[in-house]
């Protein structure tokens, strides 16, 4: 499951910026808890992280809520 929450972050980010090659996750995996680290175009970090980092949080809600399903807890760090 954790790789369909790899592919979530990577779909809504590329939706979300203007150059969708520069976005990469990489995925920390521990017994209990996924570190999740989105990277972007520097200049385009703004877009990913939101107004009040409203878009972030509304991704990191959606990772907690699939996560949660399975035991886990999920960190999803904007880089």
């Amino acid at each position: 499951m954790e790789t369909s929450m790899r592919e979530l972050i990577e779909t809504i980010a590329k939706a979300i910026v203007e150059d969708p090659s520069q976005v990469k996750v990489t995925e920390i995996e521990g017994n209990t808890s996924i570190i999740f680290e989105l990277s972007v175009a520097p200049e385009e970090t703004g877009r990913v992280i939101g107004r009040n980092g409203r878009v972030a949080n509304a991704m990191r809600t959606l990772l907690q809520s699939i996560a949660a399903k399975e035991g886990k807890r999920v960190t999803l760090e904007i880089i």
